[in-house]
């Protein structure tokens, strides 16, 4: 049996494979011609963010289980593998941490403007602290959209390490929450300091935060995406920063483009290159796991991580 390994994973991953009987097929690189020459004879596909698209599904005889490397699992094709009876899976959690890290790291970062400063330090300019404004997080409100692993560790740190209080807006959790939910979306942002999405990308939340949403948001908030970069309208977005509605933004995520728009033209907004998983400890927790999925997948079984519904047969 083989797997296509259309992007780079931690060897951890690769070395599973091998001592499941599973041979690892490497991309060179991940352009779809590429894909369709390799995919033809392979059981299982694990790819990462450039997913897989329905041709390529389509040039695969054989393919039985398509695991993204990570929890988003927006660039596969799910309808296409559907139809082909081929199960699509993902790992959530597994980076969890290293995202919530992240999440931290460009809070602080936007509220203290670290990269601006940097380059003003760099470029020999004076006046920056003079002409800037900095925010602290401690005792401040936060509002974490989406409450699932990396949003509850951002919570936790938030919570312990700055006695922040807690706000969530997560219409799909149930139960009893750890901290205070919102009864809406708005309610939240009223009175957050900081904003901090991880909810996944689906029809509802895209555009989450848009003009509305930028109207009803406490002056000089921080926001921060490490989730999916259609959750906000970006052009409302930049407007919201250019009058001050928005002190700072760490963006992980964002169209093509973005940096080099409005939104790159402001030293209040910073752009990572989707680095939220990118931990060495993240990506052999989340090759391990994904590699799992695939020997699970080719037993026979049905991964507990799998997101698309079952083949239903006459």
């Amino acid at each position: 049996m083989k797997c296509l390994i259309v992007q780079p994973v931690h060897a951890a991953g690769l070395a599973r494979l091998e001592q499941g009987g599973v041979t690892p097929v490497l991309c060179p690189d991940a352009e779809l011609e590429t894909i369709i020459g390799l995919i033809g004879d392979c059981d299982a596909v694990m790819t990462r963010d450039a997913g897989l698209c329905a041709e390529a599904i389509a040039a695969a005889d054989r393919l039985k289980v398509i695991v993204a490397h990570g929890a988003g699992h927006d660039a596969i094709d799910k309808v296409a593998a559907s139809q082909r009876g081929i199960l699509v899976c993902n790992t959530p959690g597994a980076n969890a941490r290293s995202v919530s890290e992240l999440a931290l790291g460009l809070a602080i970062a936007a509220a203290r403007l670290i990269p601006a400063a940097d380059r003003a330090v760099r470029e020999g300019s004076k006046g920056f602290r003079e002409a800037e404004r900095f925010h602290e997080l401690f005792g401040k409100t936060a509002l974490i959209v989406g409450w699932g692993a990396t949003a509850q560790g951002l919570g936790r740190m938030l919570d312990v390490a700055f006695g922040m209080r807690i706000l969530i807006h997560s219409p799909r959790s149930t139960g009893t929450l750890p901290y205070a939910r919102v009864a809406s979306l708005e309610e939240g942002l009223g009175i957050a300091d900081l904003i901090s999405l991880h909810t996944p990308l689906r029809e509802e939340t895209r555009n989450l935060l848009d003009r509305r949403a930028f109207a009803a948001v406490k002056r000089g908030a921080i926001l921060v995406n490490t989730a999916r970069a259609g959750l906000i309208d970006e052009a409302a977005l930049a407007d919201a920063i250019a009058d001050g509605t928005i002190a700072g933004a760490g963006l992980d995520v964002y169209t093509a483009g973005a940096a080099q728009g409005p939104l790159g033209a402001s030293n209040r907004v910073i752009f990572t290159p989707h680095l939220g998983g990118t931990t060495g400890e993240a990506l052999e927790r989340v090759a391990y796991a994904a590699a799992g999925h695939v020997l699970t997948a080719l037993s026979g079984a049905r991964p507990e991580t799998t997101v698309t519904p079952p083949l239903v047969t006459a």
